[in-house]
């Protein structure tokens, strides 16, 4: 067959129109001659001749005319579909009418007949269509044959769900073969089974996939599947899972309904995936129209949260796009790909220490940025409970320094990244996030006429340091995961969403001096996410996961808003309006300067014992040394109580808070 067809295809890419042009001459001569016959019940009738002869070039020139008209002479036959077959229909009809119209003008010796008009057109659409499916058939079946055996060995598949994304999946497969041999279709309705999609047939439910795997001898199986909920795509994959063959998945529902659906983009199941709850999706239609023309300034942008509000960010139009960080080569790489993405955006990186009020007042002097959006901080708990005097230094004052800037300058909007552990802080990284949202938010006052706004969410997934991350270099070393309990549980969201909350929030007319938080549902299991990462992997040991403990500054669960506020609805779906009062009468701008002297002279001991009243779930203690300042913080939250070395002097009582009813009564704005 191949030494057959090979010279045909070689001709037909030399001289595709003409090509073309000889087989539709073929056809329509075929199909007219063919109506005739039919017409007189396949006796050809002599005194037609003349008609025939007469009449046979102009309907060729006609048809092939609406061809080119209707673009059928530059079609490629191996990729034919249903709109191609539209077209044909939309053209013989056309000719047809032309054709009718012309012959009754001609003096012939005897007139067509009507039926004989009638019948050739549908004999032509008839025939050029089987053309096209012969020749894309015999193209496929050689294509196959030269991808088959000699090529190696390819892999047995079977393809789960039996839906739309599944016939294009197999489809592809057909038309190109990769290595792939589809078997069959798995699906969970029963009114589909013993049906056959493109050629094959559905074989059962995914409750058989053990069965099925091992009596059609598959290799592979595949979740075609684009539109499951992750508790869906979580029970589907135990099921492959227990097959013991290797399983990939399609790619998103927006994929799939563009029509792009290749082998190429097959994945392994990710986490993100079977996580337990459908990902936000926030519309920013009016992002490009408040952005344009404007410069965005994007602190930390280096980060994970940065680089993502920076990759989405340029995609909607500004001037110039500022990236602020102190890490150099992960700015460099930033620049690179934003640069590739956007030629035509002005993007400056900028080594800066957000801290450094001098540096960043000379980058607002010369850029006077439009929109600031604040995601410098330092977010690992336990890190910071050995470092509490530079998690005041950036988180409190960095915040101060750029929002300060903000207002002094006329920037439109700041916008400040807070987290979840901002809420009833137990460790100083959420107390000095839980500072910044405050200063953020008293800065309203200072300078009415910037937008300031403080954005709250859970843990995100992928980002550099979370869980997520640590669980895969455990597994890739052969290490047990460790979690530190059993019953910790954890807000999560991917970075993208996270990103679109936050400008999305920045939209918020209403958003002016408040914290705007996403509802994202249940929180999850952190030993549940672990056993999911597990089970994708393979590996269904429970002795692979240890418990080692709540580590210093850690809850057990996190809350997204605490028992001083309340939210509100807005516009947006799952997006609310945090109401926060006060924690104390005196507002926080006015402790800054005392606390910016504890941390230059070194009192950062003095300083974490003066949060204590802010923060009734807090409480420490701190030695602090004669000459060299050492500190040493121990940190445990009230409803834990933690105890402490036998070797380090013991905890004491905790201050008495302020009076919190009199003081959490008093609003901010």
């Amino acid at each position: 067959m191949e030494a057959l067809l090979a010279p045909l295809r070689s001709l037909r890419h030399r001289h595709r129109r003409t090509v073309a042009f000889l087989a539709y001459t073929g056809t329509t001569s075929v199909a007219y001659a063919a109506a005739f016959l039919i017409r007189f019940e396949f006796q050809w009738r002599p005194a037609y001749t003349a008609t025939f002869l007469l009449t046979l070039p102009v309907l060729l020139a006609l048809r092939h005319g609406t061809h080119w008209a209707f673009n059928l002479t530059t079609s490629r036959w191996r990729f034919v579909g249903i709109q191609d077959v539209g077209r044909l229909v939309g053209a013989t009809c056309v000719g047809s009418l032309a054709f009718f119209g012309t012959a009754s003008a001609l003096p012939l010796p005897l007139a067509v007949p009507r039926s004989v008009l009638a019948i050739e057109a549908l004999l032509s659409i008839g025939l050029i269509s089987a053309l096209w499916l012969g020749y894309r058939t015999c193209f496929e079946a050689v294509r196959r044959y030269r991808e088959g055996p000699a090529g190696g060995e390819r892999i047995r598949v079977l393809i789960v769900g039996a839906g739309d994304a599944g016939y294009m999946l197999v489809r592809e497969m057909l038309r190109n073969p990769v290595g792939y041999l589809p078997v069959g279709f798995i699906d969970d309705d029963p009114y589909k089974w013993g049906m056959r999609l493109a050629g094959l047939p559905v074989l059962g439910s995914a409750d058989q996939l053990p069965a099925l795997s091992i009596e059609y001898r598959i290799d592979e199986l595949i979740v075609a599947v684009p539109g499951a909920t992750p508790g869906q795509l979580r029970v589907l994959v135990e099921k492959c899972a227990a097959t013991g063959r290797e399983y990939r998945v399609l790619p998103s529902v927006a994929e799939v309904l563009a029509g792009n659906i290749r082998v190429d983009q097959l994945r392994e199941v990710r986490i993100e995936d079977i996580l337990g709850r459908d990902p936000i999706e926030l519309e920013l239609s009016e992002l490009a129209e408040d952005m344009a023309g404007g410069c965005a300034l994007i602190t930390g942008a280096a980060g994970s949260i940065g680089s993502e509000l920076a990759r989405q960010i340029a995609r909607h139009s500004p001037d110039t796009l500022l990236l602020v960080d102190q890490a150099e080569t992960d700015l460099f790489y930033l620049e690179l790909e934003l640069r590739e993405r956007h030629p035509d955006l002005r993007i400056i990186p900028l080594v800066r220490d957000v801290v450094d009020r001098e540096s960043m007042d000379a980058v607002f002097a010369i850029h006077l940025p439009t929109h600031v959006v604040h995601a410098a901080a330092y977010k690992h708990v336990p890190m910071m409970e050995t470092n509490p005097g530079e998690a005041i230094r950036n988180n409190v004052f960095g915040s101060y320094v750029v929002a300060d800037a903000s207002g002094r300058y006329g920037t439109r909007k700041f916008v400040l990244v807070s987290t979840d552990k901002a809420v009833r802080p137990t460790s100083i990284m959420g107390a000095s996030k839980r500072l910044a949202e405050m200063v953020t938010l008293e800065l309203q006052e200072r300078y009415p006429g910037t937008v300031f706004a403080a954005v709250r969410f859970g843990n995100v997934l992928g980002s550099n340091g979370s869980v997520l991350p640590i669980f895969k270099r455990q597994l890739a070393a052969g290490k047990p995961l460790t979690v530190t309990h059993p019953e910790v549980t954890r807000y999560f969201m991917t970075i993208p969403e996270a990103v679109q909350l936050i400008l999305q929030a920045s939209l918020l007319p209403e958003i002016r001096g408040h914290i705007a938080m996403l509802e994202m549902g249940e929180p999850v299991r952190i030993v549940d996410l672990a056993e999911n990462l597990l089970r994708l992997s393979g590996i269904r040991s429970p002795e692979r996961i240890v418990f080692t403990g709540l580590r210093p500054g850690e809850k057990m669960h996190e809350e997204l808003v605490g028992p001083e506020e309340e939210t509100v609805e807005t516009a947006v779906r799952k997006v609310r309006l945090v109401h926060s009062v006060r924690v104390r009468p005196t507002p926080i701008l006015m402790e800054l300067p005392d606390w910016e002297i504890a941390l230059a002279s070194g009192a950062v001991g003095e300083l974490i014992a003066s949060l204590s009243p802010l923060f009734p779930a807090l409480w420490r203690t701190s030695r602090l040394a004669d000459e060299s300042r050492t500190i040493d913080i121990e940190l445990a939250s009230h409803e834990r109580g933690l105890g402490t070395e036998s070797t380090r002097k013991p905890v004491p009582a905790r201050p008495e808070p302020l009076l919190e009813d009199a003081s959490f009564r008093q609003p901010l704005s």
